[in-house]
């Protein structure tokens, strides 16, 4: 099983960056974002360095002088290549990191039939990992394509439209419940330990908002209006000059991974900020779940996951349970380092590998981001 996931998510990368020309993955639109060629060369170079070294005897390093360009924030495995510089690394080139990966997953699939328990969870580990980049070149690559006057399209082929259920509010009694991983199957040391929270009763929405509704937030003077927004909001839309969701065109048409397309009043709203979404949700006279209301509310009849739609913002921010503590060693540096000025967003993306999302997963990012597929749920 774990031969299959690992060669199942190695293979996924490479399809992803497929359509991608060699300039359109040395493209670094952002600081916050990275080249396609380096998700590729990055996620490889975590299994050489955190799989391969300390359990492949005689294992041969593929360049010695590459762990400083693919190393991403782990301090303690040495210097770095500045994250904003990224885009400037002509090479390697993409054949090369190509190359990489192909001496790397073969080193891995001689370490497999005889690998210890720790290089086994280091493998699952390292997969799982892959998988939260695979949705990052995809992030990555629409911002950059978004800089492009052309709007290039990604993916050639024809969205399908949208189906929006009717909107309902779904009772939770509140009380002292379950949060977090338990149980098997693999889990972030950010997702546990699992401990119980006290809710009061609360109601969530049995979906996300839609195109369609913000778009009436919009027409109402959402991005006119102070009063519906945080401070720190309020300072944002001044200074960037928000007046719409990220990619939303001026025109009324949606640009995305298809390109230019008619906005679809019922797909789920995008590339919101979480700004964006506590705005809209004061318009609507409702709030942001917690995210443990969120997890709670998952086993609601009705309550629809839409881990293959948006990413929602919750009111939580991103911190860590009680009683968490990192892992010995550089894995370690993976979640808990970055549990601070950040918010928790749960469900999934259409960006996100399938089999990734699950209902304990906690996904974070800076509550100005906007280029994530991220939307909004509703509570009360």
């Amino acid at each position: 099983m774990l031969t299959e996931l690992l060669r199942a998510t190695r293979a996924h990368s490479l399809a992803l960056a497929a359509p991608l020309s060699d300039e359109d993955a040395q493209l670094q639109s952002m600081a916050d974002a990275s080249p396609t060629k380096w998700h590729l060369a990055h996620t490889t170079w975590f299994f050489e360095t955190l799989v391969l070294l300390p359990h492949l005897p005689d294992y041969c390093v593929f360049d010695e002088r590459w762990p400083r360009l693919f190393n991403s924030y782990y301090e303690s495995l040495g210097p770095r290549h500045a994250r904003p510089q990224r885009g400037l690394l002509s090479r390697p080139s993409l054949d090369e990191v190509k190359a990489y990966r192909r001496h790397v997953d073969a080193a891995l699939a001689d370490l497999l039939p005889h690998a210890g328990d720790d290089a086994r969870r280091l493998i699952e580990l390292g997969c799982h990992h892959e998988q939260q980049h695979q949705e990052l070149l995809l992030t990555d690559i629409l911002h950059a394509f978004s800089c492009n006057p052309l709007l290039p399209a990604y993916d050639v082929s024809t969205p399908l439209k949208a189906v929006a259920p009717d909107q309902a509010w779904l009772k939770h009694a509140g009380g002292i419940v379950d949060i977090g991983h338990g149980g098997s199957g693999f889990a972030f040391d950010n997702e546990g330990p699992r401990h119980q929270a006290l809710l009061a009763p609360f109601e969530i929405s049995n979906r996300l908002v839609t195109c369609g509704e913000y778009e009436d937030f919009i027409d109402a003077g959402g991005y006119r209006e102070p009063l519906l927004w945080l401070s720190d909001g309020w300072a944002a839309v001044q200074a960037q000059g928000w007046q719409r969701p990220a990619y939303w065109l001026e025109d009324g048409s949606v640009f995305g991974l298809h390109g230019v397309q008619p906005l679809d009043a019922d797909a789920p709203v995008m590339q919101l900020s979480f700004y964006e979404a506590c705005a809209f949700a004061e318009w609507a006279g409702a709030r942001l779940p917690t995210e443990f209301e969120w997890e709670a509310a998952c086993g609601l009849p009705g309550f629809a996951l839409a881990a293959d739609q948006a990413w929602q913002w919750t009111r939580s921010s991103y911190a860590p349970y009680p009683g968490f503590k990192p892992a010995a060693g550089a894995v370690g540096e993976y979640n808990g380092k970055f549990m601070v000025g950040q918010q928790v967003l749960r469900g999934g993306s259409l960006a996100t590998p399938l089999g990734h999302a699950r209902p304990s997963y906690r996904n974070f990012f800076p509550p100005a981001a906007r280029w994530q597929f991220s939307g909004v749920r509703l509570a009360r």
